[in-house]
């Protein structure tokens, strides 16, 4: 049975179909017989992506990769459903395609969606720190930010709904001691993690202290880990991808969460986070495309990017914050092999570590 579901008003084709995640073989060549019907079974070949921590990502083609049709399979990961809309999802993929910032996106089924191939290489670390390659990163971003929201509707930033969403159901998934300590882990590696006081009180502090800040409220990506960035070195340009947690924010939450993806995932490292001169750079050239896309006197002055790095370094504490919480809520449900209570502790301790340093920038 196939049924649609209504994005940024057009109709999606949803397939009734459930895909095992140990087994998806089965399930997937049942979805292509409908996305691709004139593909022979016993041609099709499918590569799983191993970058992601949260889902599971299969490619699927005919011939090769590179040819146009691919299809990647997105499997939802375990309970993932708790802290993503899966509808807003499909509404982000085709807001950003509509403005040709993200691919199509073809269809969804029970536990998962499918879309089109981003032709491309997956950033990696190194290449994050490459001018020309941070350049188009930033000019991207600035892009996106400009997409106006539909019929001129009002938008609030989702970072607070988003923090107090992940903190309940932190408060109801953590174990914790007598003494209210909590604990993520299993019984032979228990890791503390500040109680649930203290987290409520940080991110009441943090709420405080941003609310106050003069950020435009903008479309962001807020996840721009490396792995969601496809550099296509043949055309010159980036794209994005992985909308889960797309939605009108801050736009200093965005720039500040992709500049604390330079201290990596699977070792996070802050000795990699981007100098000032990198971000002097990266943030000239936003501002650039920013203004640009929005039409706007595109010169950039001194003070303005001093006034986003300002206002960048602050609200990186908030994206340091959420995805503590967040890896903490997946140290608890998710079944994808990743040290997510050693990342929770990494994020926290430098949201502890910086918070009074960057509280203490006065902005303009």
């Amino acid at each position: 049975m196939d049924s649609g579901l209504v994005g940024a008003g057009k109709q999606l084709l949803h397939v009734d179909i459930y895909i095992d995640e140990h087994q998806p073989s089965r399930g997937i060549l049942a979805l292509l017989s409908r996305l691709r019907p004139n593909w022979k079974a016993q041609d099709i070949q499918m590569k799983t992506f191993t970058e992601g921590i949260t889902n599971q990502l299969i490619g699927c083609y005919v011939g090769s990769l590179l040819e146009p049709g691919c299809v990647l399979v997105r499997l939802y990961g375990k309970m993932t459903e708790l802290y993503v809309n899966r509808d807003h999802e499909v509404e982000m993929f085709q807001i950003l395609h509509a403005h040709r910032c993200g691919p199509e996106i073809y269809c969804s089924f029970q536990n998962g969606i499918c879309y089109e191939f981003v032709r491309g290489t997956v950033l990696d670390d190194k290449l994050l720190r490459q001018p020309s390659i941070y350049r188009l990163i930033a000019a991207e971003m600035g892009k996106i930010h400009s997409i106006q929201p539909k019929s001129g509707r009002p938008v609030k930033p989702v970072l607070w709904t988003k923090m107090s969403h992940f903190l309940k159901l932190v408060q109801s998934s953590v174990s914790s001691s007598p003494a209210g300590q909590w604990y993520i882990g299993s019984s032979a590696d228990l890791q503390k993690v500040p109680s649930f006081k203290t987290l409520s009180q940080e991110m009441e502090s943090l709420k405080r202290h941003l609310s106050e800040i003069d950020s435009p409220t903008v479309l962001c990506h807020n996840d721009l880990l490396t792995k969601n960035i496809i550099y296509n070195e043949k055309e010159g340009m980036v794209k994005f991808i992985d909308y889960e947690y797309a939605d009108y924010n801050y736009q200093a939450f965005d720039i500040g969460n992709h500049f604390n993806e330079f201290a990596g995932v699977n070792d996070v490292n802050y000795d990699l986070y981007p100098s000032w001169e990198l971000q002097r750079d990266w943030l000239t050239a936003y501002l650039e495309s920013y203004k640009h896309s929005t039409g706007r006197e595109v010169t950039v002055t001194e003070a303005e990017v001093t006034q986003l790095y300002i206002q960048v370094c602050k609200f990186s504490l908030a994206s340091s914050f959420l995805w503590g919480l967040w890896a903490i809520l997946q140290s608890r449900f998710s079944s994808i092999d990743f040290d997510f209570q050693r990342y929770a502790t990494a994020r926290l301790n430098f949201y502890f570590e910086k918070k009074e340093e960057y509280f203490g920038l006065a902005v303009n």
